[in-house]
């Protein structure tokens, strides 16, 4: 594993912070080493008889992954070479293509370190969400329900890794109305691709409920909603013609260029390429 440190940026914080957060330290998940993490891991270094110096190297990975084997076993959920061929002959797609869309556009890896996929819950969709189903949110709007539910886009109610679930779980606690657990599913983007829950009767699936099952099972399955979402969307046109800025727009958004997303795909499939 990378040695990584205060400071430190990508999926490795990432995957830190999930392990940590599961032990029940009190840690922000994201792609960022913060001072939390630093304080973390000093706390779990003077514990388990390792050096304290805050970083994270071999021997506090070993330790980690040693005490925390459950971590290991989503390693039979990842995607294959094969799939990401076989994803390039379906849709006529160059594997190079195939390979930096996967590199840049996927979160990483679709799972967290419990093996649940990876969530993002969004409490302004699920307000939309509950409107669609005849249900005024504001009647269930309140001190106790505002981090799951608000009328904004806000990132203030974002916790990261499993205390998504958390926030997925109390947003389907709000009523026992069958609604509310759909609207919730609804309301969060899912796997590896990130993939919003409200797509999932246009991509194909029975129920939101269906495409939330097959989430759980492989990153295949995130790969093959991804796939789905791009050909509902038409924008597979743009990738064979390796029109990044265009696919990018329509993948990203607007603020595709801000954050370069082009410019990294171009990058990634001249590398593959």
């Amino acid at each position: 594993m990378k040695t990584i440190k205060y400071r430190s940026r990508g999926p490795e914080v990432r995957f830190l912070e999930e392990i940590l957060s599961d032990m029940g330290y009190q840690v922000y998940v994201s792609n960022y080493f913060g001072l939390d993490t630093h304080h973390a891991i000093w706390e779990y270094q003077q514990k388990n008889d390792l050096v304290v110096d805050g970083i994270v190297g071999l021997k506090t990975w070993s330790k980690l992954l040693e005490q925390n084997p459950e971590v290991l076993q989503q390693n039979n959920k990842l995607l294959a070479e094969q799939d990401l061929i076989a994803f390039g002959n379906e849709y006529d797609l160059e594997l190079a293509t195939v390979k930096a869309v996967n590199e840049v556009e996927s979160s990483g890896k679709g799972f967290l370190a419990d093996g649940r996929a990876k969530i993002l819950f969004e409490g302004h969709v699920f307000w939309r969400q509950l409107k669609q189903r005849g249900i005024d949110p504001n009647t269930y709007f309140n001190q106790q329900t505002s981090n799951v539910l608000y009328p904004e886009w806000t990132r203030n109610h974002y916790k990261g890794g499993g205390a998504e679930y958390d926030r997925l779980q109390k947003a389907i606690n709000i009523d026992t109305k069958p609604e509310f657990e759909d609207a919730a599913y609804s309301s969060a983007s899912w796997g590896a691709f990130q993939i919003m829950g409200y797509h999932a009767i246009n991509l194909g699936y029975p129920s939101v409920k269906d495409f939330v099952q097959k989430m759980q099972k492989h990153e295949r399955e995130h790969l093959k909603a991804f796939g789905e979402f791009l050909e509902a969307k038409n924008l597979i046109r743009h990738l064979k013609r390796k029109d990044w800025a265009k696919f990018a727009r329509g993948y990203n958004g607007p603020a595709y260029a801000q954050n370069h997303y082009d410019v990294k795909l171009q990058r990634a499939y001249e590398r593959y390429k």
